[in-house]
């Protein structure tokens, strides 16, 4: 028997958009069917024409339709949301900023909608991957980081707050812009990770002059009119040092956990443990160190440890917290984050990927925050 249009309707409803991972039917995308054996038609409105992934939506359209006894062949035709529609769709998804001005002004916020990581029932560990200088791979270790824990099944979003050396995009190989619906953003993805990045808004060129102020608003607006969806983990990238970037995170979201990036030079762990000691000043645990450039592993098979050693430990032994990892240097590492291909991604089982994927493991497991119950007041 042919299919009728809701058992048409039905497969679709597994179907989710790429970008907002919500079902298509659930979402009003699905508009009309058409059913004339072997062939089925149907039409889908796009948030936003152009969609960067309509070749995406028609390929899980399509998987799902032909699965349907006696449909042979999909097609598909596209309209696009109105303005209504797109601003109910974000009033849905995302709320009203309107109606949370009060609760970000309470937290001396300006008006907007509220950060949604700042809050106690938020579930979403947010991993702080701070350094105190400059070129010791710290985006590098986000980018992989960020892979392996997606890796391992979870829901995981980069937020690059290193707005004078921002290098996420091009390191993750994000070829597409953020879609905006109603002035909401959905952040692009690749290899399991959506990031976000002032390098989406400038030339790659151009240099970034801000106070701290104008920083302040715009990494507030990253946390806010960005679309996350609570993913499980959000990892930013700071700014080396402990300038206006790192504070102003500090203090929106204060429930974060700082992880400190190093290499194994006693001098770069000296300089590291400054981001560890402001992390201090303003409640941020601490919880770990990685060191990176640990050794590079030559044709002999030998280590040359060619930034020293004992950098890593010493500085995880002063803060009193464990060194989760050792990076070593990988031509691939760098290469991959030239062209956008993660070496997690490219040598899944070469010596860094490993030590990614084993720090990853231990923030997720060992390192996971346990929520302390509070008894109930008992009135005498």
């Amino acid at each position: 028997m042919a299919p009728t249009e809701n058992e048409i309707i039905e497969a679709l409803r597994p179907v989710e958009d790429p970008e907002l991972h919500r079902s298509i039917v659930d979402l009003g995308m699905v508009r009309a069917i058409g059913i004339e054996l072997p062939a089925v038609s149907v039409q889908i409105a796009l948030t936003v024409a152009g969609c960067p992934l309509r070749n995406e939506i028609e390929r899980r359209v399509t998987e799902a339709v032909v699965a349907l006894d006696g449909v042979d062949t999909v097609s598909l035709d596209y309209t696009v949301m109105t303005p209504e529609e797109l601003q109910a769709l974000r009033q849905t998804l995302h709320g009203d900023p309107a109606s949370t001005a009060g609760t970000n002004a309470a937290h001396g916020h300006a008006e907007g909608r509220a950060i949604p990581f700042a809050s106690p029932e938020s579930k979403t560990r947010v991993l702080l991957i701070a350094s105190g200088k400059g070129g010791v791979g710290k985006s590098s270790v986000t980018t992989n980081l960020s892979i392996a824990l997606a890796q391992r099944g979870h829901s995981v979003a980069v937020v690059d707050a290193d707005v004078w050396g921002f290098s996420i995009p091009r390191m993750l190989g994000v070829e597409n812009p953020p879609t905006i619906i109603d002035e909401m953003i959905l952040p692009p993805e690749s290899y399991g990770v959506r990031c976000i990045s002032i390098g989406f808004f400038i030339e790659e060129d151009q240099p970034v002059m801000w106070r701290g102020p104008m920083l302040h608003k715009a990494l507030e607006q990253f946390l806010t009119d960005v679309f996350w969806d609570e993913p499980d983990y959000l990892l930013v990238d700071l700014p080396p040092g402990t300038g206006d970037v790192s504070l102003s995170l500090a203090s929106f979201m204060p429930r974060a956990e700082m992880y400190v990036v190093t290499t194994p030079q006693p001098a770069a762990q000296r300089v590291a443990q400054r981001a560890a000691f402001m992390a201090e000043k303003v409640n941020i645990e601490v919880k770990g160190v990685i060191e990176n450039m640990s050794w590079f592993t030559g044709d002999d098979g030998a280590r040359y440890e060619l930034f020293g050693a004992g950098g890593g430990k010493e500085l995880a032994d002063r803060l009193e917290v464990p060194l989760l990892g050792q990076i070593p240097l990988l031509s691939a590492l760098r290469e991959g984050g030239d062209d956008g291909r993660p070496v997690m991604v490219t040598e899944p089982e070469s010596e860094a990927s490993t030590a990614f994927a084993a720090i990853a493991a231990t923030v997720d497991t060992e390192l996971a925050p346990t929520r302390r119950h509070h008894p109930e007041l008992k009135l005498l």
